[in-house]
């Protein structure tokens, strides 16, 4: 899973740290030497300092004498011993921060990196999550994140240069994917019953066996399931819910090849009803995002069958084409999330990457394999743990 770019990352990582270890041992020695020029310039005006305090106390005595004549012997006597603590006090503490000046120009030892390092190795880490499918806007969110957050900071030599860069990159890939999430089966168990979660996407998807899935899935946290088998223009789908349907045991509605799949839905929704069932899935047919009689076909049953939520079922191998599908079907219906199928085969792992960027919405679940149990919950961490991680 992510094999390509989890590898692409390593490779990364890894001339990162290399190119920018050569920027460090290059400088330090010469910030070493700079640093402590500084210290020793520092203690000299120090003597100089204190000579002066005590030229500017004397001169502060002559002055009393011709200005504080009238005064009496204990007064004067007082007046200067309060001069003189406060001098001290003022010497004290130019010392003290001079001392942390010192302590601090001792532990800068390293090499702040700055723009023109960062875009010797930027436009690398470009080049990789384009060549994995990534959509253009996420890359440059993901690389200009990156920028901000490593450019001004100081690399010291016992830094591993590369652990450093990898937890910025995580983050980044962590704030692309941050959407607002949805527990389906929260969402389910708090909204009136049936829920009606209606599917879409294009043929070829694994849409009909990702709902079977999502049946099983259900099953196991005691929610009950009709499905609607309203991709009535294939005569295939139909006979691939029977199957899925007499395997789990759950209902299936269907009306003969060429129906209304508007009256599917609508006739699965009120056995819900009348069976007391928690949630209907809607099966719709697989059409092109760009077939805008199909879609208006869609729409007709989202109007009928009024969706509490509705899926988008994208194959993670189609890389960018499955972020323009979901665009089209997000403008077209308005989708609440996202499962992307197929992902266990899935080397580069730009869709995942990409789609939730692009349409604003969370992936919901992942399809990692054919078993009705290949259903996994996804989110930014189980991202970031298959890129980065020894799995």
């Amino acid at each position: 899973m992510f094999k390509s770019l989890k590898n692409k990352l390593k490779s990364f990582k890894k001339q990162a740290e290399e190119e920018l270890e050569e920027v460090i041992v290059a400088e330090v020695a010469e910030e070493e030497i700079a640093e402590a020029e500084v210290i020793k310039e520092a203690d000299v005006p120090l003597v100089d300092e204190e000579a002066r305090e005590k030229d500017r106390v004397e001169e502060t005595r002559d002055e009393d004498s011709d200005m504080d004549k009238d005064l009496s012997r204990k007064q004067r006597k007082e007046l200067k011993k309060e001069m003189k603590r406060k001098a001290k006090e003022e010497m004290g503490e130019r010392r003290k921060e001079e001392k942390e000046e010192k302590r601090k120009g001792q532990g800068r030892l390293g090499k702040k990196l700055r723009s023109k390092v960062l875009n010797n190795i930027l436009p690398e880490l470009e080049m990789i999550l384009m060549e994995s499918d990534v959509a253009l806007p996420v890359v440059d969110e993901i690389t200009e994140e990156l920028k901000e957050e490593l450019e001004g900071i100081r690399v010291r030599r016992k830094e591993d240069v590369g652990d450093f860069i990898e937890g910025t990159l995580k983050k980044a890939i962590r704030n692309v994917l941050s959407t607002n999430t949805i527990d389906l089966v929260e969402f389910i168990r708090t909204h009136d019953k049936p829920v009606v979660i209606m599917f879409v996407g294009v043929n070829g998807t694994g849409k009909t066996t990702t709902i079977a899935k999502l049946v099983h899935y259900l099953r196991k946290n005691g929610i009950s399931s009709v499905i609607a088998a309203a991709d009535t223009f294939r005569a295939g789908a139909i006979e691939q819910l029977e199957i899925h349907a007499s395997r789990l045991g759950v209902k299936l509605i269907k009306h003969q090849s060429g129906g209304d799949p508007a009256a599917v839905a609508y006739d699965a929704i009120e056995h819900a009803r009348a069976r007391q069932r928690d949630v209907v899935l809607i099966d719709t047919a697989g059409r092109m995002q760009t077939n805008k009689n199909l879609m208006n076909e869609m729409i007709k049953i989202k109007r009928v069958a009024k969706p509490h939520m509705v899926i988008f079922v994208g194959d993670s191998l189609a890389g960018n084409d499955v972020v323009e599908q979901a665009s089209k079907f997000n403008e077209a219906v308005t989708i609440e999330g996202a499962i992307l199928s197929k992902i266990d085969s899935d080397a580069r792992g730009g869709a995942a990457l990409s789609i939730a960027h692009a349409v604003g919405k969370p992936i919901l679940f992942v399809g990692t394999g054919q078993e009705y149990d290949d259903l996994a919950l996804f989110s930014a961490d189980w991202m970031v743990n298959r890129l980065f991680g020894d799995d």
